[in-house]
């Protein structure tokens, strides 16, 4: 009896012993995966999905400040910006305050003397970023203002509405699905404004009521690599 009693006892403890193991294991790979998953929403590299290093002075001199999402005015964090690096994702940067003024899309690179290539004689005064979409797109196009005259419902790019649609310019449009870039001339030339869902009967909130745009484009989720 005293033997079957030891060997029981030991039998017990060992149970219990290889249990609690395979528990703590488990749980250091649940952790793992937990940390992984957070790494990965900021991005594969480790660096945050959102972010852009402003700089005063070109060629990346000067103070600098990070933004991390929308920002509206610059002037509270930098008295101009000279240059910039694009870490992740894709943007639209503005002249003026609350996204207002000219307008340039922009990608993952650095940008060391942008107001050179670009021809501005401002500096980027706010910025937003462009969530990635995965899906259909979809967007109206219109003749006139107000949802007048010719219509066309678009679900890819077109580099000249002239041409495809015998329109002479879009004064109008809803976008039902994904985000669209749309060019003052045809093969996306000229100035560029951005279009999230929406709808958008005039141009008068861009600042520009007579603005008229001959060619657009979706914004894929490939330009986001």
């Amino acid at each position: 009896m005293q033997f079957q009693s030891s060997v029981y006892t030991y039998c017990v403890t060992l149970v219990t012993y290889i249990f609690f193991t395979i528990k703590y294991s488990l749980s250091l790979h649940l952790d793992c995966q937990a940390g992984d998953s957070g790494a990965l929403d900021e991005g594969g590299d480790g660096s945050k999905e959102e972010e852009v290093t402003f700089y005063e002075e070109r060629n990346f001199g000067g103070r600098s400040w990070e933004c991390m999402g929308d920002y509206a005015d610059f002037s509270s964090q930098l008295s101009r910006c000279g240059s910039f690096r694009v870490h992740n994702g894709c943007w639209m940067m503005y002249d003026q305050p609350n996204y207002m003024g000219n307008q340039y899309f922009m990608r993952r690179g650095e940008y060391p003397d942008y107001m050179s290539m670009w021809g501005w004689n401002n500096s980027i005064r706010s910025c937003r970023y462009i969530p990635m979409y995965r899906g259909n797109y979809r967007m109206r196009i219109y003749e006139r203002e107000n949802f007048g005259g010719q219509m066309h419902e678009m679900m890819d790019d077109c580099d000249s509405i002239m041409d495809r649609y015998r329109m002479n310019h879009c004064m109008s449009c809803h976008v039902m699905d994904g985000h669209w870039l749309m060019y003052e001339q045809p093969q996306y030339r000229g100035r560029m404004w951005y279009f999230p869902p929406g709808e958008y009967r005039n141009w008068r909130n861009f600042g520009n009521p007579n603005m008229r745009f001959m060619s657009m484009r979706r914004i894929m989720d490939s330009w986001y690599n």
